[in-house]
């Protein structure tokens, strides 16, 4: 089955640090553009970061310095590591990943046009 699974959500004090998981099946993700979107409840969803292995990495500016994409191949899994947790970043968090689309146009598509895109782990900062 086909599929990305997010994992590593939960409660975390301001301050905090979470690494957010993203697991793929019946595909192999070292092949793919692959990023992050968080949507805030009631908000519409926005870019965290997207990243190739050739093509570069980006960030959305609210979480530059705080949040890193990382992937392992092996594991075929994409990571989110997010430091210094602040209440604005409770959202829920959504992985995604295509095949053709570097990673500056992957962070601008709407989710219609990703190749595949998780469920979504939530995250929630609060003291």
């Amino acid at each position: 089955q086909v599929q990305l699974v997010e994992s590593g959500g939960g409660f975390v004090q301001p301050g905090g640090s979470l690494r957010l998981s993203c697991r793929a099946s019946g595909f192999t993700l070292a092949n793919y553009t692959v990023g992050w979107f968080r949507q805030v409840s009631g908000k519409g969803r926005e870019r965290v970061s997207c990243s190739s292995s050739d093509r570069g990495t980006n960030y959305a500016d609210a979480v530059k310095g705080r949040y890193t994409i990382s992937r392992d191949n092996a594991k075929n899994t994409v990571y989110l590591q997010i430091n210094n947790l602040k209440p604005e970043d409770t959202a829920d968090y959504y992985c995604v990943a295509d095949q053709d689309y570097t990673p500056h146009v992957l962070c601008g598509m709407k989710f219609a046009g990703i190749d595949y895109w998780g469920r979504g782990t939530r995250v929630i900062v609060s003291s």
